[in-house]
C-alpha cells in the first residue's frame, strides 16, 4: 500500500491526457498538416541523430568500456554531463560554440553550410542531449566482455575489427541495443536545446515537443495528440528495453 501513492501520481497525469479528446478529435488532428509536419520532422532528424550516436559514439563507448586511462573518471562523467544539465543551458552551449557568431560556425556559414537554426542543429541538439544514453549502455556492455575471451581471440590471429565483429559485439549487443532505443527515445523528446539552438520553424525544424508547446497557446487538441504518440512510443520503447534486458538476463 506504501507504493499506491507514488503509482497513483505517475498514472494520473497519463490517464488526465488520454481522457481529454474523443478518439473522433485525435482522428481530425492526426489530418492537421502542421501534425504531418511535426511527426516528419521528429521522425527524419532523431533517425538522423541516431545514425550519428552509433556511429561516432560505439568507439567512445569502446573506449572508456575496455580501456582505462589518465582523466577515464573525468572522461565518463564528461560524456554523462548532458544528461544532468538543464536543457536549455545545453542550448545556449551548442549556440555559442555553433553559432554563427562563433569560429566554427561562422566558418561554416561562409562555406555555405549554415548550422544554427537548420534542421543540422536539431540534429547536433539530439546528438548532444541523447547520445550519452548509447554510449553510457554500450561501454557498460563492452565492459562485460571477458578479457580472457579477447586475449584467446588475439592469439588465434584476430586484428581489431575481428575481434570486435565476432567476439565483442555478439556479446554486447543487447546493450548496444537498448542504448540506441533509449537514445532515440530521448532525441525523440528533445525540446530545450532544439529549440534555442534551432529555433521552432515548422516543417523545418519544429519537432513535436516543439509543436506541442506552440499548441499549447493556439490549439490545445494537436498537443494533446502529439502528446499521446510520444507516450505511446516512448512506453513501448522503453517495454522493449526491459524485455530485452529480462530475456537476457534469463537465458
Amino acid at each position: 500500500m506504501a507504493a499506491l501513492p507514488m503509482l497513483i501520481f505517475f498514472i494520473l497525469p497519463i490517464l488526465a491526457l488520454f481522457s481529454y479528446s474523443s478518439f473522433g478529435d485525435l482522428l481530425q488532428s492526426l489530418q492537421d498538416p502542421e501534425v504531418h509536419q511535426a511527426i516528419g520532422v521528429s521522425l527524419r532528424t532523431t533517425f538522423f541523430s541516431l545514425l550519428v550516436i552509433i556511429v561516432f559514439g560505439t568507439p567512445l563507448a569502446y573506449l572508456l568500456g575496455r580501456h582505462r586511462f589518465p582523466l577515464h573518471r573525468a572522461a565518463d562523467a564528461l560524456v554523462s554531463l548532458p544528461t544532468v544539465l538543464p536543457p536549455s543551458t545545453a542550448g545556449v552551449a551548442l549556440l555559442l560554440a555553433l553559432g554563427r557568431q562563433s569560429a566554427v560556425g561562422g566558418f561554416l556559414a561562409n562555406m555555405g553550410l549554415p548550422l544554427s537554426f537548420t534542421a543540422m542543429a536539431v540534429v547536433l541538439a539530439q546528438v548532444f542531449i541523447a547520445a550519452p544514453y548509447f554510449i553510457t549502455a554500450a561501454a557498460l556492455g563492452f565492459a562485460a566482455v571477458d578479457n580472457e575471451l579477447i586475449q584467446a581471440g588475439q592469439l588465434d590471429g584476430a586484428n581489431s575489427w575481428q575481434v570486435f565483429r565476432y567476439l565483442v559485439f555478439p556479446i554486447s549487443r543487447v546493450a548496444m541495443v537498448s542504448g540506441a532505443v533509449l537514445a532515440w527515445s530521448r532525441a525523440l523528446g528533445e525540446f530545450g536545446a532544439t529549440i534555442i539552438f534551432a529555433g521552432n520553424f515548422p516543417g523545418r525544424t519544429q519537432t513535436m515537443p516543439m509543436a506541442i508547446y506552440l499548441g499549447f497557446e493556439s490549439n490545445l487538441t494537436n498537443a494533446v495528440t502529439l502528446s499521446i504518440i510520444l507516450i505511446v512510443i516512448s512506453f513501448i520503447a522503453l517495454l522493449a528495453v526491459k524485455s530485452l534486458i529480462t530475456s537476457t538476463s534469463q537465458s
